[in-house]
């Protein structure tokens, strides 16, 4: 069965409702589980926080929701985050062989920015079942995928909020009902994307905890724990990687795909990823006035600079011009466990800049960076289209791609 056809296959099949999906096509099942975020306690919006690693108390007042003039609270966007039900309580997927043996490894699967349906990933969770044996675990982004409000999705309603936008922003870039929720949410509050990752990250940590205590009713860490990040999925895998919070990850690897760089050398202005204006107010926060937001901002200056290493880490993945020692050392402590494929003509995550940042300024780290190019036209948001170019094409892309990855991975 080739890539188109996988790919059309399993998103006829493809639900998260249903507990148990059967795919013996490709001899494996996928089985939806619920599970519901400790880590709404870091998001933005509430009047009180406590660290309770450090025994702290915050306060904070809740953000009004308004930016250039635009009430976001109209549009349903806006609000105390941790109110959101979506984004707290949701179901995730796990692709299983059906072979009758333990999975020989767990391989969490990290997804892009902006996103709202795996169905992409399909073909890419199955290929890994199949040359891996292990395990793969669809891990859904806060906010992003079935974690947030289906009017966040819905074309009519977004299209007035890019409307707005490009009334309010005649020099904006990329602007289009895709990316007007996540657009509009990041400029108006720009601590939504650490925030957000930080729950993210709890998140993973605390499935995997689950599973190391034999909690998990599907999975079980008797083999290996890898991960196949893409896009900022792959800015995710790195923190998680560099802090290793408890040593879960002290073994695992991670193959990144169309990732790797530092975010101030990315360029995600798409009319299917964020427009221009929120990129500025991004970069603006966190690359040109971290530090002096942190000074008028208790609670994100613990988080960054007293005791919590994710937070550390997504400061030195933040800058390329700053910690580039601490983070250039941490990478060549990681050159065996980090394995890059950029793709020469993408414009998003461009190769160079992946290079930069895992190998350094003078290519003295030994993280490994395999540059890929296709035969056909991609994009960063679509390295194998669906349709509209030959499908022996994309069937060997896509071979080659997941084979470099399940070598890596071992099976």
């Amino acid at each position: 069965m080739n890539y188109n056809d996988t790919y059309f296959l399993l998103k006829s099949r493809f639900n998260q409702d249903d507990d148990l999906i059967e795919i013996p096509e490709f001899g494996a099942k996928i089985v939806n589980c619920t599970f519901t975020s400790s880590g709404r306690r870091f998001l933005p919006g509430a009047r009180h926080y406590t660290c309770v690693e450090h025994t702290l108390e915050f306060s904070e007042e809740p953000g009004n929701g308004r930016i250039g003039g635009t009430d976001l609270r109209v549009e349903g966007l806006s609000g105390p985050d941790a109110q959101f039900t979506d984004n707290s309580e949701f179901r995730y997927s796990i692709f299983l062989p059906t072979t009758g043996k333990k999975p020989t490894q767990t391989i969490l699967l990290l997804h892009g920015l902006n996103e709202r349906y795996w169905f992409k990933y399909l073909p890419w969770a199955v290929r890994l079942v199949e040359l891996t044996g292990g395990a793969v675990c669809l891990v859904p982004i806060a906010f992003h995928m079935n974690r947030a409000p289906l009017d966040w999705s819905n074309p009519k309603k977004m299209a007035l909020v890019a409307g707005a936008r490009r009334g309010l922003f005649p020099s904006i870039e990329g602007s289009s009902f895709a990316n007007a929720a996540i657009s509009a949410r990041l400029q108006s509050t720009p601590q939504r994307f650490f925030w957000s990752g930080v729950q993210t990250y709890d998140d993973i940590v605390q499935l995997v905890m689950a599973v190391r205590r034999g909690d998990h009713p599907y999975l079980e860490l008797g083999g290996r724990l890898n991960i196949f990040a893409y896009s900022i999925g792959s800015f995710l895998s790195e923190i998680l990687l560099m802090a290793d919070q408890g040593g879960i990850f002290a073994q695992s690897k991670v193959f990144m795909f169309c990732g790797g760089p530092t975010f101030d050398r990315m360029y995600p202005v798409s009319k299917y990823i964020m427009d221009s204006e929120a990129l500025i107010a991004l970069y603006a926060f966190f690359v040109e006035h971290l530090d002096n937001e942190c000074k008028i901002d208790r609670r994100l200056s613990h988080h960054f600079n007293e005791g919590h290493p994710a937070g550390l880490w997504f400061k030195a993945m933040i800058s390329s011009r700053k910690l580039k020692a601490v983070r250039e050392a941490r990478f060549a402590e990681l050159k065996d466990r980090i394995l890059a494929v950029p793709l020469r003509k993408d414009t998003v995550i461009q190769p160079g800049e992946v290079l930069s940042t895992l190998q350094g300024e003078f290519r003295n780290i030994a993280v490994p960076v395999q540059i890929m190019d296709f035969d056909y036209k991609y994009s960063h948001v679509n390295p194998f289209p669906e349709s509209g170019v030959p499908a022996g094409e994309v069937d060997r892309a896509f071979d080659r791609v997941f084979a470099i990855a399940a070598s890596y991975f071992g099976t």
